[in-house]
């Protein structure tokens, strides 16, 4: 699909004292300007895995604002310091008024995301959350900690939101990322002083074995060069495998109308036990397995079809 006719921005952002790039689909760049058009009253705010690039969701965010025909802003955020700023752009803003404290950790990713809303969002816009990964576990958390939204679902794709550690992928990326994360460093170091072309064409080299990579994959994945990027991204990761331990049933119970829960029949970070346990705890919750063979990491080849099965899930709710 073209983007010739549709309105997107892209800006970089001082949020919680951290470098952060925001995405927006739709002409409506601020929806607390209160002159002229009022400002639509529902937004679709997206919150990204780990490492939390925004540029891998514009396939994903362009798909789900045509498919409800450009009536409602689609915006997505990166998690603090996940992508590289613009030259002139440090990574941290030291006369921030209120910084986040340990904003690159778990924690304060979570308020970072509560920040943002804060100071971007009037209070009385409704909301449909859609967190992939990791960005599940925080919209949860998101629930808990500000009643105040106004949410009407949440969805949750592929949830790492238990057992981190313990998953076939956490047995072994736990050891990398809590000890020995400070080893890539020095290789990411020099890579990072290839030319962009030549860091594009490993990045293909490393995806060649998908059939159908999304293009903006590939010039997402440039961040990754960036050591500072690369290490906010594993830092949180180790915190990831430390603090996602037992899935928080008080929060899904108190929510449980509101949240639609989507797992993957292949997927090493929450494998289909993971499914099997949280539908024998909530046999009424919206909690579906894929069918259709879609990886975890959707945003690399599947997804419009992932966008496309948002729209109808909503659509049949009367959203």
């Amino acid at each position: 699909m073209s983007e010739d006719h549709i309105a997107m921005h892209e800006e970089f952002i001082y949020c919680g004292g951290a470098a952060t790039e925001v995405l927006k689909y739709g002409p409506w760049i601020n929806l607390k300007k209160t002159s002229g058009e009022s400002p639509p009253k529902l937004l679709f705010f997206i919150i990204p895995g780990n490492p939390g690039i925004v540029g891998y969701y514009r396939t994903f965010m362009e798909s789900l604002y045509r498919g409800f025909n450009e009536k409602y802003p689609v915006w997505a955020i990166s998690h603090a310091g996940h992508c590289s700023p613009p030259k002139g752009m440090d990574m941290t803003n030291d006369t921030e008024i209120d910084p986040i404290e340990d904003i690159f950790g778990i924690n304060g990713q979570i308020e970072h995301k509560l920040c943002f809303l804060k100071k971007n969002v009037p209070v009385d816009t409704k909301l449909i959350l859609i967190g992939h990964s990791i960005g599940c576990y925080i919209i949860l958390e998101m629930m808990e900690r500000a009643i105040d939204l106004k949410i009407l679902q949440s969805i949750l794709l592929f949830p790492t939101i238990e057992r981190m550690a313990q998953s076939p992928q956490g047995k072994i990326m736990t050891p990398l990322l809590c000890n020995l994360r400070y080893v890539v460093y020095m290789p990411l170091y020099l890579l990072s002083f290839l030319p962009e072309s030549v860091q594009a064409s490993l990045i293909k080299f490393v995806l060649r074995g998908i059939k159908s990579v999304d293009e903006f994959s590939v010039t997402a994945s440039l961040n990754l060069f960036r050591v500072d990027c690369a290490a906010n991204a594993m830092y949180m990761g180790g915190q990831e495998m430390m603090q996602v331990l037992e899935r928080d049933n008080t929060i899904i119970q108190k929510n449980l109308s509101k949240i639609i829960f989507y797992y993957g029949a292949n997927d090493n970070w929450c494998p289909v036990q993971y499914y099997e346990d949280i539908k024998k705890d909530f046999p009424e919750g919206n909690i579906w397995l894929c069918q259709r063979g879609i990886r975890h990491a959707f945003v690399l080849d599947s997804s419009r079809e992932m966008a496309t099965m948002i729209i109808d899930w909503l659509k049949n709710k009367q959203t």
